[in-house]
């Protein structure tokens, strides 16, 4: 017979960024709350499971096709950003500087785990041209990040499309002596006039 705390623990040690400790504190939690809060946490895995979806558009995740910024009249169809994630919309939209719309990878270039542009959502971004004028690429800065911006970027620029990538520097209240030196570098580079 299996053991039932053994197995949740290796269920959340799945999770990305969960350890096995950390997967080990969760299911301690878990044992301690009541039954109720139990089932309200199963049922809310469930529903995102049964009600969620990624937009037919855009790929961001939705319980309405097409999702409300996709559906929003007032969104500039002209610019378009493109993330990795679903979960990048959020921060750029709090930022309230984007009033265009999106585009969801699903992913991100990796030769070295088989990801190549079939993978992601190339395709599905090259259909929504039509009328863009501007593709804001906001993938992360790391090496896939900077692999898919320069290969979208080369993709888009020869089917006539104005590219622009996130600009990359220090944080705002960052100290210089802290900074490393790709960041710095990058933010000497990005430098504008004022």
């Amino acid at each position: 017979m299996s053991d039932p705390l053994a197995t949740l623990v290796g269920e959340l040690a799945r999770l990305p960024s969960i350890g096995p400790k950390t997967a080990s504190r969760l299911a301690h939690h878990l044992l301690k709350v009541s039954r109720v809060e139990a089932q309200n946490l199963t049922q809310a895995i469930l529903d995102v499971k049964d009600l969620l979806f990624n937009c037919g558009t855009c790929n961001a995740i939705t319980p309405v096709n097409p999702c409300y910024i996709c559906s929003d009249p007032h969104r500039d169809r002209t610019r378009i950003c493109v993330v990795e994630e679903p979960f990048n919309i959020k921060p750029i939209e709090r930022t309230g500087e984007h009033r265009g719309t999106y585009h969801v990878l699903l992913g991100a270039l990796s030769p070295q785990r088989g990801i190549g542009p079939k993978e992601i959502a190339t395709d599905q971004l090259l259909n929504r041209l039509e009328g863009v004028e501007e593709v804001i690429l906001a993938t992360n800065p790391n090496v896939e990040g900077e692999a898919t911006a320069l290969y979208l970027a080369r993709l888009l620029k020869s089917k006539g499309i104005e590219v622009s990538r996130l600009a990359f520097g220090m944080p705002v209240g960052g100290d210089i002596e802290y900074t490393d030196e790709v960041t710095l570098g990058r933010s000497l580079a990005g430098r504008r006039l004022i």
